[in-house]
């Protein structure tokens, strides 16, 4: 069936788990969903069978099974989304909703120095040279000057923008665009890193520490 399908060793269940743990997500909800076309409907047997294996692919990549809700539900019926359902009645657990509630909100880090890994640069008619990217950690504002990595160019933003909108300071988490001050779209290159110029900015380093994570590895 289709979860066999997403559980197999080119599955995008195998591939989501696994992107999410490298990624840094801490918590999850796990959704046994189309739970209304089990054979016979709504057949714990079959949810049964399909958290076993789920759960035991979560703790090989390094996530604790005991601390994930697993939620039947069926998205076409509405079943276990926002209210219980008598077609699930021996389930005990929490609907995905109050699953959802009982997410803890991660504490962004708005404390460390700004980090923000370019990802584009472009050029705005009437605004000028605009890069754009995700704070990782820090904040960014107008009135900031700030450093590029790791050519050293340093310049004052103008502006900030996420989603059309004017900020006046971006967090962790945030994807922006700013504008920055006489700079040439030229100088600003994707992967280049965006910081405080007076608080640790960004340099090169002669060697650094990675985690690397295989997704596929031929033979295994």
């Amino acid at each position: 069936g289709g979860f066999e399908a997403g559980i197999s060793k080119d599955g995008q269940t195998r591939e989501h788990a696994l992107l999410a743990f490298t990624l840094g997500v801490k918590q999850m909800i796990c959704c046994c969903n189309k739970m209304d076309a089990t054979t016979p409907k709504y057949s714990k047997a079959r949810y049964d069978e399909i958290i076993k294996e789920v759960s035991s692919y979560l703790k090989k990549v390094g996530y604790n099974p005991d601390k994930i809700p697993f939620v039947p539900i069926s998205g076409f019926e509405g079943d276990n989304m926002i209210e219980r359902s008598n077609n699930l009645d021996w389930y005990k657990g929490p609907t995905l909703l109050e699953a959802l509630d009982l997410i803890n909100e991660p504490k962004r880090p708005t404390d460390k120095p700004l980090r923000l890994p370019l990802q584009d640069v472009y050029k705005i008619g009437g605004i000028g040279t605009v890069p754009v990217g995700r704070v990782e950690t820090g904040i960014v504002k107008p009135g900031m000057v700030v450093t590029f990595g790791p050519t050293g160019l340093t310049t004052e933003v103008k502006s900030v923008e996420m989603h059309h909108e004017a900020l006046l300071e971006a967090l962790p988490g945030d994807n922006v665009g700013f504008n920055v001050k006489n700079v040439a779209v030229k100088d600003l290159k994707r992967g280049f890193v965006a910081s405080n110029s007076k608080d640790d900015p960004a340099k090169e380093a002669a060697n650094f520490t990675s985690q690397v994570i295989i997704m596929n590895h031929p033979g295994q």
